[in-house]
Parts: structure tokens; C-alpha cells; sequence
């Protein structure tokens, strides 16, 4: 029989790196049953029979975020055999709140505090046995990153879950409370284990709504609510908190001793610079600048060249040998075995060019994913949502908001999904509808095929299209904070800022792997398909009145340049109004990448991002610069993927305000792309027209909604979260 191990811990805790450093490649990674948040599941190494199970980065218990919910109905449906507490001894003040919850449910729970490296570092000192036995549990020290004491956790762990002896949390509350709590556990009776009683009776006094549905039977608490309240001047919820912090206070005095120390540390001297009132913006844009310069303009494209002019080009030289490139490879292979003309103009001209078009941009998108993942794990990254918070809030937002966005610089889905931590409707609708404007993997390609083909890789080019999505989420924020739907103050932000540390090799690499992973999959499922249908589309047409396969000089006859016509006045406004632009822009709502794997087949050739040749000229000579660049943007901010409007349409949970996201994302692309391409067009030829004149209106009226004053309605305060200090 399987032991199951739950990790559970505060955010930034190290317990991911705990998880995976226990896992190895052991891991099963899905969503959990009915919701969105991602599950990880592994079995342990060298223990085929112990699963871990990596619960949601929490702060409490409290239903108040669906991370919150999911690990609740996991411990207390599921009870696993043993619950391990990651605690960061850096802040273990603040940790301890969830482990009082934690004790509190009946199960073995084995503490691990993580980071003692860093905690001894600092001179401070934890005092385990004291520590231990205050709190009624064992208590390890470990450091996750660079792997101490981890096996040993794991094996006390299991240890504890062998015996089968349920947990017996040692902390009380004040005597009044602790009379009337042993009253609730009166009243549930036989309905609730024995062991579970005390979490139970917790939740009833402090009017959990959601608890109901654990119990079967509901008792009647009125009575004791009232009574405590009375006595102690407070609601209940306020008073349990208050009570757990001054239990917290207390072990904290004697199990904690911290270095006389008038130096600050490594950490709050970074701080100094980095979140610093003046200078933390410049130096997150320069940090970001410095990862798109080096990811798309210099080792990036020396990466994506190299792969695109021999892995999928003609071919390279390999210790004397010549290797012929994947294409010539398939081509030669397809000739050899007698294929079918139409069938070789599939594969060769379909499949490989747009699936080999975006593959191609791997490595690309694997340096960038190597630098976000040192940017996440050292520690930065926590900074960059507390710095923009500080700007957020101004416009409306909460720095909330900004980590959906952060997520979503690799996919905009599980971006749009952690937008569920965020309490305030008003703000996580907004939220919803602003994160896709932040340039995610996807979208890398475009920029790069954009920046080589028509700005020889100018340096600006990348770093410019991530500040356009900052600028359009900061702008939609004023503008919609000014409406009636989503007025009020944004939610409170509560982060813990972990110590910078400097993560290994091996995390890094594991996570540029999985997003990687993710992306490679994509290309060889929806974007293969589409680019199956693309090809079919623009290589059978009407010639003469006859439905045929047609050569490369007769695609303006196919089906695909029949509807592209019909569209493709749409964006003439934009610079951009003939029919390839059009359907690549059409095709890119299946799947951003389908953008460079339409051009890959359209203009028949797979090396789309072969910096410097004739290609470049195919494709700069179809638009100019402005056009260019006016296509880039709207690209980036319109309505996302179909993957992407499926989890907006999810977490909307309402078919009403998804049109609202879309038809909100897609008409801004298209206002702010028309104005870009008319007045860059004026700037640089002098030409004014019929819609500079319409672009001149939109940024008036655009101005106006962002500095017209803001009005006050009625609003519903929404219910703050437990345990936030």
C-alpha cells in the first residue's frame, strides 16, 4: 500500500525546489479534478511505494483563493498519511500561521525549515528541540537548494505516516475560547473524526461558509459566536488570527534568536538599489532589456541562425561529414521512394516549412527561458511585483495583477489561471483581460521574424514590445478603473519577499526545460495541424474554372488568397493589407506561432528567421518598416490563442464579459496599430490622409479617457484576507 506525503507551504517557501529535488523526473503534472491550478504529483526516489504531493504555495487555510481551496479539500478529503511543512526560517514568523492550521487538521506532520544556510548566515539561530517542543510536531533543518537534510525529512516523513499516530496540536487558545471550541466539538458529535474535531470547531466559530460541504451535518453555533464575540469585542475570524499570532509571538521569543547585528544583509542591501522609490523602474527596465537584447538580437539569433541555415537549411558539416538539413533530408527521401508530386509539396512545403518555421525559434526562446527562470528563482522577480505594485496600484491595479503577467510571459494560459488568486472580482476580471498584452513564448517568434526581417535585429525592436504590453495594461487600467463595472480601491497585495539566493544549475535548467517541452509539443500538435490546413488552403485554387494543386507562382489564385481578399481591406488602414499578412494575422488566433509558419509556407521557405538573405527581402518587400512594426503590435495585443480565449472564457465563467475581454483586446490592437502605422507613415514620408486625421481623433479621445476624472460609486467592500499582516 502507497504512502502519501502532502508538501505544503507558504509561496517562495522552497517548496518546489524541495519537490523536485525528492522527485527527480518522477513527476505527473495536470490540473486538479473540476479547476485550473496545476497539480504535481511524483514518487519518491528510491521509494517506488511514497507518492509526494506538491499542494498550491498558501498562506492559511482560509477558503479565500482557489489555492486555498484546493489544498483544504485535499487534506481534509483525501487525508494523506503525512503532512511535510515547508517553513522558511528567514521568515519564520509569518510561516508558522499556517502551520498552527496545519497541526490543527489530525494528521503527522513533520517540519522542514528550509534555507538554515542562509539563516546561519545571517548569525541568526533556531533552536530545533525548543522548537520542536513547543509545537508538538519534529522539526528538520534543511536547505532545499542545495540539497541538506532533504532525504532525511523525506524519511521521517515516512516515518511518522507508518505509525499512524495523528497529530495532537499542543498550541491553546485564551481560556474562554478554548471552552467554547471544546463546546462546537461537542456538538459535532460522531459526524467528524476524533482528530479532526478541533479544525472543524476552528472554522464553524470563525462562520467559514464553505466548510458546510465537508460536513454532514451542520450544527448550530449561533449561540457560541455570539458569546465569544461579546466577550471579547471582535468577530470571531479577527480573534482567532490574533490569537494564533500571539501563540506564534511567544514560541518566537524563545526559539528564535536573532544576531545583534548592525550590518544588514546581503539581501536588504540589494533591496536598497533594486526597490529603491527611484531607481527600482530603470533598473527593471534595463534587466529586461539585457534578457530580450541577449535572447532575440545576440546568443539567440547566433543560436536560431545556426539551427536555421543548417538543422532545417542545407545542411552542415559534422567532424568531416557533410549532414544534409532536415529538409533536403525529407525531400531526398520523399524522391527516392516515388511520393506523389502533392504529397512531397505537403510535406516539404507544408509540414516542415511552417512546423520547421517555428521550431526554428527554439533556441531562441530557450535562452530566454533560462534567464526568467535565474530572474524567478534568485529572488528578483518577487521584487519586480512589489516594485509594481507601487505603480499598479496608481492605475487602478493591485501587484497582484502583475504576477498572472509575470506567468504569462511564458504562456499567456496558466497566466490567465493565476489570476484566480485574486480575491476582488472587479480586479481579476481586469487582470483577465490585460495579461495577454504581455509578450509571451509564442509571440517570441513574431518579434524575432519582425526585428531581423525588417529592422536588421535592431536592438530596441524586442525590449520595445515588451514595455507596448505594460504600457497597454497600465493605460487599459486607468481607463477602466473609470467605469462603473470595475471602480473601487484595487485588493490588498501581501507577498513575503524571500532572501536572494543563487539557484543551481539544475532548477534552471529543469524549468527552461518544461516551458521549452511545452512549446515544442504545441508545434507538433496544433500548430502541425494548422499548418496541414494552411497549405491545403493555399496550394489548391480555381485556375481557368478548374479546381487544382497549384505551383508557388499561382498562389494568388488559392483558396486561402480568396479569403484573405475578402478580409484583408481590414487592415489596410494598418500598412498591411494584402491577403498573406491578413491570414497570417487570421491563423495566429489558432496559435500565435501559426503567424511565422504561415509566412514559412506562403512564401515558401522554412528558414524564416535566416537573418541577411534574399528572404529577409521577400518578406521586407511586402511592407515597410512602419507597416511592419504596426503589425508587430497588433499582434501582440489582440485577442490571444484559441487555448488562451478558452481559459479567459473559463475564468470568466460568463459568455457575456469573454466577448467583453476579446472584443476589448482585439479593438485596442486595432486602435493602437492604426495610430502607430498613420503617424509613423506621416513622420516618415510626410503622407496625411483620410485616417491620419481618424488617428489624430482616436489619440485625443484616448487621452481624454485616460485624464478625465474619476467618479465615485457605490461599492460592495470585499471581505479581506485571513492571516494577512
Amino acid at each position: 500500500m502507497s504512502i502519501k506525503i502532502a508538501l505544503a507551504g507558504n509561496p517562495n517557501c522552497g517548496k518546489t525546489t524541495l519537490f523536485n529535488a525528492l522527485t527527480g523526473s518522477n513527476q505527473f503534472v495536470g490540473n486538479w479534478p473540476g479547476v485550473t491550478v496545476e497539480k504535481k504529483e511524483g514518487r519518491l526516489k528510491g521509494h517506488k511505494d511514497v507518492i509526494i504531493m506538491d499542494l498550491p504555495g498558501i498562506y492559511s487555510l482560509s477558503p479565500y483563493t482557489l489555492e486555498e481551496v484546493v489544498a483544504r479539500n485535499y487534506l481534509i478529503g483525501e487525508r494523506p498519511d503525512a503532512i511535510l511543512n515547508i517553513v522558511d526560517g528567514t521568515n519564520i514568523e509569518r510561516n508558522l500561521y499556517l502551520s498552527t492550521q496545519l497541526m490543527e487538521l489530525g494528521i503527522p506532520v513533520i517540519m522542514a525549515i528550509n534555507m538554515m544556510d542562509i539563516v546561519a548566515k545571517n548569525g541568526d539561530k533556531i533552536h530545533i528541540e525548543k522548537l520542536s517542543q513547543k509545537l508538538g510536531c519534529e522539526v528538520v533543518e534543511i536547505s532545499a537548494l542545495k540539497g541538506t537534510g532533504i532525504q532525511q525529512a523525506a524519511e521521517k516523513a515516512i516515518a511518522v505516516a507508518n505509525k499512524k499516530k495523528n497529530a495532537i496540536p499542543v498550541h491553546k487558545f485564551q481560556a474562554e475560547l478554548e471552552s467554547v471550541l471544546d463546546s462546537i466539538e461537542d456538538k459535532l458529535g460522531n459526524d467528524v473524526p476524533e482528530e479532526q474535531k478541533r479544525f472543524f470547531a476552528i472554522k464553524l466559530l470563525e462562520k467559514d461558509e464553505k466548510i458546510e460541504s465537508q460536513l454532514k451535518r451542520v450544527p448550530d453555533v449561533s449561540e457560541e459566536i455570539t458569546l465569544v464575540e461579546r466577550e471579547m469585542d471582535d468577530d470571531t475570524e479577527s480573534i482567532i488570527t490574533n490569537e494564533r499570532y500571539t501563540y506564534i509571538s511567544s514560541i518566537i521569543g524563545e526559539c528564535y534568536t536573532r544576531s545583534k547585528r548592525d550590518k544588514l544583509t546581503v539581501s536588504d542591501k540589494i533591496d536598497q538599489i533594486v526597490t529603491n522609490r527611484f531607481l527600482a523602474i530603470p533598473i527593471f527596465a534595463a534587466v529586461m532589456f539585457l534578457v530580450y537584447y541577449v535572447s532575440v538580437t545576440t546568443v539567440g539569433t547566433w543560436a536560431t541562425d545556426w539551427t536555421n541555415d543548417n538543422l532545417f537549411g542545407d545542411g552542415f558539416t559534422f567532424f568531416g561529414i557533410d549532414i544534409p538539413g532536415i529538409p533536403v533530408m525529407i525531400e531526398n527521401l520523399l524522391v527516392a521512394i516515388g511520393c506523389a508530386d502533392w504529397l512531397q509539396g505537403l510535406i516539404v512545403n507544408g509540414i516542415v516549412a511552417g512546423v520547421g518555421a517555428v521550431l526554428g525559434f527554439v533556441p531562441q526562446m530557450l535562452v530566454l527561458f533560462v534567464f526568467l527562470a535565474f530572474l524567478e528563482s534568485c529572488g528578483y522577480m518577487a521584487r519586480v511585483a512589489f516594485i509594481m505594485d507601487r505603480i499598479f496600484r496608481k492605475f487602478g491595479l493591485s501587484g497582484k495583477s502583475f504576477i498572472p503577467m509575470l506567468i504569462g510571459t511564458g504562456c499567456g494560459v496558466p497566466g490567465i489561471m493565476a489570476s484566480r488568486t485574486i480575491e476582488n472580482d472587479r480586479d481579476r476580471k481586469m487582470t483577465i483581460m490585460t495579461t495577454t498584452f504581455i509578450p509571451c513564448s509564442a509571440k517570441l517568434p513574431i518579434i524575432a521574424l519582425i526585428s531581423g526581417a525588417l529592422f536588421g535585429g535592431a536592438a530596441w525592436v524586442a525590449p520595445s514590445a515588451y514595455f507596448v504590453g505594460i504600457a497597454a495594461i497600465i493605460c487599459s487600467g486607468i481607463i477602466l478603473k473609470k467605469t462603473k463595472i470595475f471602480s473601487g480601491d484595487p485588493a490588498p497585495f501581501v507577498m513575503e519577499l524571500p532572501a536572494y539566493h543563487m539557484p543551481t544549475l539544475e532548477n534552471i535548467l529543469r524549468s527552461m526545460w518544461e516551458r521549452g517541452w511545452s512549446f515544442i509539443k504545441k508545434a507538433g500538435t496544433i500548430i502541425l495541424l494548422a499548418t496541414i490546413v494552411v497549405w491545403f488552403a493555399s496550394y489548391f485554387g480555381w485556375v481557368d474554372g478548374q479546381f487544382r494543386l497549384l505551383d508557388t507562382l499561382e498562389l494568388d489564385h488559392s483558396v486561402l488568397a480568396a479569403l484573405g481578399s475578402s478580409v484583408s481591406w481590414l487592415f489596410a488602414p494598418l500598412g498591411w493589407g494584402n491577403w498573406k499578412s491578413a491570414v497570417a494575422a487570421i491563423t495566429g488566433l489558432i496559435a500565435k506561432e501559426n503567424v511565422v509558419g504561415t509566412f514559412g509556407i506562403l512564401y515558401g521557405f522554412a528558414e524564416v528567421a535566416e537573418d541577411g538573405t534574399e528572404i529577409w527581402g521577400t518578406l521586407a518587400g511586402s511592407m515597410t518598416a512602419v507597416a511592419a512594426y504596426s503589425f508587430l503590435v497588433f499582434n501582440l495585443l489582440c485577442a490571444p490563442c484559441f487555448a488562451a480565449m478558452g481559459a479567459i472564457k473559463r475564468e470568466m465563467n460568463n459568455t457575456r464579459w469573454f466577448w467583453y475581454a476579446v472584443g476589448y483586446q482585439t479593438i485596442l490592437a486595432y486602435v493602437v496599430a492604426l495610430c502607430v502605422y498613420q503617424i509613423g507613415t506621416l513622420i516618415t514620408t510626410g503622407t496625411f490622409g483620410f485616417f491620419t486625421f481618424v488617428a489624430f481623433a482616436l489619440i485625443i479621445g484616448f487621452i481624454g479617457l485616460l485624464i478625465r476624472p474619476m467618479k465615485e460609486y457605490k461599492t460592495t467592500k470585499s471581505k479581506s484576507v485571513a492571516g494577512a499582516k
